[in-house]
């Protein structure tokens, strides 16, 4: 039987090794990457309380929200990484010292 303090503990350490890549890496993708890591320790979290939650779901319905909403962050952020490179030929944030015209 998985506990409600395994699921917690999948979820610290997914948190963590995204906080661990947005920190350490170079590259926006990868950057992207440690963020969505962490979103998904948040939308682990909300279906363990929401299994545990029996009267509602509510935990369920707040994960199938965050999907939708990592997914499209996922999208402008990827299209914003394009556009980016497009113009300074990098996707190291380091680099980019203007965004302005």
């Amino acid at each position: 039987m998985i506990t409600l303090n395994d699921f917690m503990l999948v979820s610290a350490m997914l948190f963590c090794l995204g906080l661990f890549i947005i920190v350490s890496k170079k590259n926006a993708i990868q950057i992207l990457i440690g963020i969505e890591l962490m979103l998904n320790a948040a939308i682990l979290n909300l279906v363990a309380f929401g299994k545990y939650d029996r009267i509602n779901n509510s935990g369920q319905m707040f994960a199938l929200f965050a999907i939708v909403l990592a997914a499209a962050t996922t999208a402008v952020a990827l299209a914003i990484i394009l556009n980016v490179y497009r113009r300074y030929k990098t996707i190291n944030p380091d680099k980019i010292n203007q965004l302005k015209d």
